[in-house]
């Protein structure tokens, strides 16, 4: 159906009028087009596109010359970019050969011997003395290795026959049950670990021999969360007392919760902080998504606090005066979504190209400074990362009025531009992350158990798995094998009398030297 009117007035004011008024409505649909072979372009990029966003160095450069990258600021040659450094495969060989196995398995040697016909020289006919001998090594798995652990407690009478005595039992994870600490590190491993729901375990253990329904397998479960919070309130103790935290929230649903419905959303929050020779990382469940969580999360917190662009974190920086960081990587998904947005008839020289080949450049410098001390990142940053930010700045204040705001390219420079302040940040302290990944790699575990079990029982359950997460992903963060951890946790923590015991089994209190079962 035309927009044009059926008769066209003579004056020309009108006729100028008009002609202004068709061409503001054919340019709104021209954007509404725009914008919907994005959304189409997105959505089958999404689809079928490899999710990285990372883009080949050949597709980000295609620039005229004015606009073709020169590197850093002058003085700064010194220095040699991604774009500049040249592999020569002679020089970057790995050294080959298979890796070493781990001294710290067992090992069972099997002899070879030759017969006793084939012990003489052929020679000179004498009898063959061992020199030496060639080892090799091979890995071998036993599976499931399961075995009863029996309690047997003496019982001691005096032969007056009026005193009796038997010896007590030491403190139990899950007190009169027949779960022992090796067996709930195993099974919390399996499914927090290694994404394996308890419903796999419950087949498993059937097939060699142990029928444990998946009901008890979950009760223990929500038992070990419970049985661990002591330790997890002196993780939080330690997240608070540092004054940078990083912070990152994902779905979750919950059949059984109280005023909900079982297809409502819930929420874990992720919580990373403490030193960095001593992280924390805390998962706390909560039914909803408000402001108000945040301010639950971190009280009497005050530092640095780093998340995605979500409003919801502005509570508690305001309440509690915090520095807001934000996010790099979000922007950058930005403009790798607008990127993939134009299709694959585009040529490559737009302005999303041009916005994540400068947000590249900041992640570089990132990668260089990567084992820098913070004082040192932060010299380095000063140098080398500023002039980037500038003409980033510079680049975003020219071209933020050249695309319609509705399109993907328009999104991504406004949220560049609405975030800004937040994003650069991370200058003003080395020991600072240019974004939150760490956070959102913390959460990819849960997100990979959520695919196979899909949702959890009840609050109280949701809560037993946060901890238990907690302690695992903190277990790992700290360089300690998961298994051996909890069952060293699971055996100690019961028979512990006083906070100092239980501060003993903070991560960093203990080494996998200590807790080795092999």
């Amino acid at each position: 159906m035309s927009n044009a009117p059926a008769s066209l007035p003579d004056d020309p004011e009108s006729l100028k009028s008009l002609l202004i008024e068709q061409q503001q409505i054919n340019q709104h649909y021209k954007a509404q087009v725009i914008s919907l072979q994005e959304q189409l372009n997105l959505a089958l990029a999404r689809r079928y596109a490899a999710s990285s966003e990372k883009v080949s160095p050949d597709q980000l450069w295609i620039f005229d010359e004015a606009e073709l990258d020169t590197g850093y600021a002058e003085g700064d040659e010194g220095i040699v970019t991604e774009d500049d450094a040249i592999t020569v495969p002679e020089h970057t060989r790995k050294k080959r050969g298979r890796r070493a196995l781990p001294k710290a398995l067992p090992r069972v040697q099997v002899i070879h011997e030759l017969p006793e016909d084939q012990l003489i020289c052929d020679h000179d006919g004498q009898v063959l003395t061992p020199i030496g001998e060639v080892t090799s090594e091979q890995l071998d798995i036993i599976p499931a290795k399961i075995q009863v652990i029996q309690h047997v407690r003496i019982k001691y009478a005096c032969t007056c026959g009026q005193c009796i005595k038997t010896t007590p039992l030491p403190g139990q994870p899950i007190p009169k049950s027949n779960a022992s600490p090796g067996l709930l590190a195993h099974i919390a491993v399996s499914k927090y670990q290694d994404a394996l729901p308890l419903y796999r375990q419950e087949k498993i253990l059937q097939r060699i021999g142990v029928d444990l329904p998946r009901a008890t397998l979950a009760n223990w479960m929500i038992k070990s969360g419970q049985l661990i919070q002591p330790l997890i309130n002196l993780l939080q103790d330690r997240l608070l007392s540092y004054d940078i935290v990083q912070i990152d929230e994902t779905p979750v649903q919950v059949l059984n919760e109280p005023g909900k419905t079982a297809q409502s959303k819930s929420y874990l929050w992720v919580r990373r902080g403490g030193s960095p020779q001593q992280p924390v990382l805390l998962y706390d469940y909560d039914p909803g998504r408000s402001g108000k969580v945040p301010v639950r999360l971190l009280p009497g917190f005050a530092g640095y606090l780093q998340t995605d662009g979500y409003d919801g974190y502005n509570a508690v920086v305001t309440t509690n005066q915090l520095i807001h960081a934000g996010c790099m990587a979000h922007a950058r998904r930005k403009f790798d979504e607008a990127i993939r947005a134009q299709g694959k008839t585009k040529k490559k020289t737009g302005l999303a190209h041009r916005g994540l080949s400068l947000i590249n450049k900041l992640y570089r410098v990132e990668k260089q400074a990567r084992l820098f001390s913070p004082d040192e990142r932060y010299e380095h940053r000063k140098k080398h990362t500023q002039p980037i930010i500038d003409e980033l700045r510079t680049w975003l204040d020219e071209s933020r009025h050249k695309v319609p705001p509705t399109g993907a390219t328009g999104k991504a420079l406004a949220y560049l531009d609405h975030e800004w302040q937040k994003l650069i940040v991370y200058l003003q302290d080395g020991r600072l992350e240019i974004d939150n990944n760490k956070t959102e790699n913390a959460i990819r575990p849960f997100v990979i158990g959520r695919k196979n079990w899909l949702f959890s029982a009840s609050v109280k359950g949701v809560k037993s798995s946060a901890n238990l997460y907690s302690l695992i992903e903190t277990t790992k963060a700290n360089g300690l094998e998961p298994y051996v951890y909890l069952r060293h946790v699971f055996t100690q923590l019961p028979r512990a009398k006083s906070v100092e015991d239980v501060e003993a089994l903070l991560p960093w209190q203990v080494s996998n030297d200590q807790i080795n079962i092999y």
